[in-house]
């Protein structure tokens, strides 16, 4: 497993577009999201599969985001997790 590269984050590019739009996130480089001061989320590859790693509560949990309805799936989840208690 390693860091997305420039041209797999491309195929991401719709996603990161709406993770871009979250208010609570703010990208610190392409496909590198921050919550306030803490890392929120980063891509990977491994075996031509993409994954994230995003921090859903206190630790990370890797999520693949290959397809789009994996990618839909988890951008609801990241808003879920963001929501205003």
């Amino acid at each position: 497993m390693r860091h997305a590269t420039e041209e797999e984050l491309d195929q991401l590019e719709s996603l990161l577009v709406e993770l871009r739009q979250v208010p609570q996130l703010r990208e610190r480089k392409r496909g590198s999201f921050s919550r306030g001061s803490r890392a929120f989320l980063h891509f990977h590859e491994d075996v031509g599969d993409l994954y994230v790693d995003v921090r859903f509560g206190d630790s990370f949990e890797r999520v693949r985001v290959t397809g789009r309805d994996e990618q839909a799936e988890f951008l609801a989840r990241v808003r879920r997790e963001l929501q205003p208690t």
